[in-house]
């Protein structure tokens, strides 16, 4: 039987692929790596950059196309069958990395290049690549001695097979979940539409009523709208208890293991913690950095979070005596004093940001501003009849990458939205191989009444993912571990953050923001007031931001020491954030995926940090015009299209020309 994944494939062959094809085609990719490594080894030439820098970074690509399709899937269509086989691969990925960096003949031939760079006459990408390569053996064990290297492969397996399992218990407790109502009086402040997906989640479950889950779509309005507030409290500590109660799905001994065997691997690379290990190939560079920027910004960001809070309990004890504000109060108070302060609400606002109009919009926007076209591609092959597929094009009708969209929430696909890649963009043999890249969400279904309609947080969440993947489309580097989002992870944020910018400006609503049933343009009061409400909050939201941060930074700079109790540790962590009385109840840790499952380990902070560049950035344009093409073209130049091919700092510089000030983070914020 042919494996399709084992063809020369450009486009990924998912009606081809059958769950059985992957456990082989990793085996046949990880050897015909090895082969490549061997033949850089075995060769009698002198090492150089082409015969091995090069040769490393054009090699595995077969392993790195198997890889992004299978991880892809197992993130947005995963099943039992597929969580089995990621349980059995990634440790075999985990001993080839180390295979690579544990490797004293390659080593030896890439410190040689390395010791010859000032020599050589490379470009500012080259040497970027040399140095790259060369930090990944020396900051992977590759100057350890052999005992060393083999407690680092034993520690690597162990976080592979963990981390992953992390993310199936995170997955499965959230599906274990489920709030059947059969009162309709229980679904009292509920909007129309919010109804009418519960009825319909509970019809495609065969059951009667209305299902409440704890997918964003479904528990976000419920929180924000439903008067009952024993139901809110019932979903809010569900939702807080996600892989923290006693049973089968629990990440408490996970997480510490996790964090554990992190700080036993910086300690055996030569690092303090975890997070001095990170940090080092981070623009922040230390965690006294990271911390001095967090508690800045805390100092900044306290007195308004406080005064807030104190505003909303008041507002809630006026409106329904509630005498303590609790965390299932917090997002339906905000709400009803926002509708006061501002006359406006996400039900006034969503008629206008349908789904399929939110995506042209952003596509309009890409058009004026990088001279972007994007046309639908209705043959290229779906791993889901949800997903649509576009091609894109520049002015010239030129092809620059293919963009796969996943919008909806379905029973294997984790929260949350993200950006990934299924072919990375290169330049190989005078051929610029351009990227496929794919954004998925968790954004309300359409029901049988209404399209999807998405709350305007739903619509910076897609100008936010769509600014990754403009910065994987437009990648336009010679070496592919260099190319579209490989930068440092506190640079990444900047091409999606600043892109959420355009959602509040009127010149670009004016685009897309359109009434779904009369076509009729949102009102300018409605622009006014998104704008006026922008910074509604934001002391509690940055406070809110910023645990997140500091929390991160806890598990990750503080040595975990002994059987610590994790609430105990979380709370401490939290100390100086908190707004709300604790639910016992409740435990964000084991459930942080970015930190626990993805790759924001040490590095949650960035979201913050890079808030500081896209304000500064975003100010640049404000000043000269939103879609001012210079600026635009320079953005595109500077940012989007080098990756990781010199320091952020100096490609910030080069487009800014000048380094970043919070200044105009603080005055967007309202914190000035």
């Amino acid at each position: 039987m042919s494996n399709p994944l084992l063809t020369i494939f450009d486009q990924a062959p998912f009606s081809k692929i059958k769950t059985s094809h992957f456990l082989p085609a990793f085996k046949n990719a990880i050897e015909l790596a090895k082969s490549e490594i061997e033949g850089i080894c075995q060769s009698k030439a002198p090492p150089t950059f082409t015969n091995t820098i090069e040769a490393l970074d054009y090699g595995g690509a077969l392993l790195g196309r198997v890889s992004s399709v299978f991880f892809n899937l197992n993130s947005a269509e995963t099943n039992d069958e597929i969580q089995k086989i990621a349980q059995e691969v990634s440790p075999m990925l985990s001993e080839f990395s180390n295979d690579v960096t544990l490797n004293e003949t390659l080593f030896k031939k890439v410190k040689q290049v390395f010791d010859a760079k000032n020599s050589l006459k490379l470009t500012k990408e080259q040497l970027q690549l040399l140095d790259k390569h060369y930090k990944s053996f020396t900051r992977n064990g590759a100057l350890l001695n052999i005992e060393q290297k083999e407690a680092l492969r034993k520690i690597d397996k162990e976080l592979s097979q963990k981390t992953l399992q992390f993310g199936q218990n995170l997955l499965a407790d959230t599906n274990n979940f489920e709030l059947l109502l059969t009162n309709e009086s229980d679904l009292k402040g509920l909007p129309e539409g919010t109804k009418e997906a519960a009825k319909n989640l509970a019809k495609n479950k065969d059951k009667e009523g209305w299902l409440i889950t704890l997918d964003y779509p479904s528990y976000i309005p419920f929180m924000k709208y439903a008067e009952n507030r024993a139901l809110r409290k019932k979903l809010a500590i569900a939702f807080g208890a996600k892989s923290f109660k006693d049973n089968q799905f629990n990440n408490e001994k996970l997480i510490k293991e996790i964090a554990t065997l992190r700080f036993e691997r910086a300690n055996l690379l030569g690092y303090k913690t975890h997070a001095h290990f990170t940090l080092e190939e981070r623009m922040a560079q230390t965690a006294d950095n990271v911390l001095s920027f967090s508690k800045d910004l805390l100092e900044k960001a306290t007195p308004a979070a406080k005064t807030e809070f104190e505003n909303l309990t008041d507002f809630a004890k006026d409106l329904d005596g509630i005498e303590t504000l609790q965390k299932w109060d917090g997002a339906y108070y905000s709400e009803k004093l926002k509708q006061k302060l501002f006359n406006l609400d996400d039900e006034t606002l969503k008629p206008y940001f349908k789904l399929e109009h939110v995506l042209n919009g952003a596509f309009a926007v890409a058009g004026k501003l990088f001279d972007l076209n994007f046309e639908e591609n209705h043959t290229a092959d779906k791993y889901h009849n949800e997903v649509t597929v576009y091609n894109v094009y520049n002015s010239n009708g030129k092809f620059i990458s293919l963009l796969y969209t996943d919008f909806h929430p379905r029973p294997g696909k984790r929260a949350g939205a993200w950006m990934t890649s299924y072919k990375s963009q290169q330049i190989k043999n005078n051929h610029n191989e351009r990227p496929h890249i794919s954004i998925v969400c968790n954004f309300t279904r359409p029901t049988e009444t209404k399209p999807s309609l998405l709350t305007f947080n739903e619509v910076t969440t897609l100008f936010h993912e769509f600014g990754h993947a403009l910065h994987g489309m437009l990648a336009n580097t010679t070496y592919p571990s260099l190319s579209g989002t490989s930068v440092f992870w506190d640079f990444v944020e900047l091409p999606s953050q600043i892109m959420e910018n355009w959602c509040f400006e009127k010149e670009a609503l004016e685009l897309f923001a359109h009434h779904y049933e009369t076509g009729e343009l949102i009102p300018m009061e409605y622009i006014k007031k998104i704008k006026e409400s922008a910074t509604f909050h934001e002391g509690m939201a940055t406070l809110r931001q910023l645990s997140f941060g500091l929390l991160d930074m806890a598990w990750h700079t503080t040595p975990p020491k002994g059987d610590f109790n994790v609430k105990d540790f979380e709370m401490e962590a939290f100390k100086n954030t908190q707004l709300y009385p604790d639910v016992a109840e409740n435990c964000m840790s084991t459930s942080f995926a970015h930190i626990f499952q993805g790759g924001y380990s040490s590095g949650y902070y960035s979201y913050k940090w890079a808030e500081v560049l896209d304000a500064d950035a975003f100010a640049y344009f404000k000043e000269n015009g939103i879609f001012n093409k210079e600026i635009a073209t320079k953005f595109k130049l500077e940012i989007l299209e080098k990756g990781g091919t010199e320091h952020p700092a100096t490609l910030y510089k080069n487009f800014r020309g000048k380094k970043p000030t919070n200044e105009a983070l603080l005055k967007r914020a309202g914190l000035a």
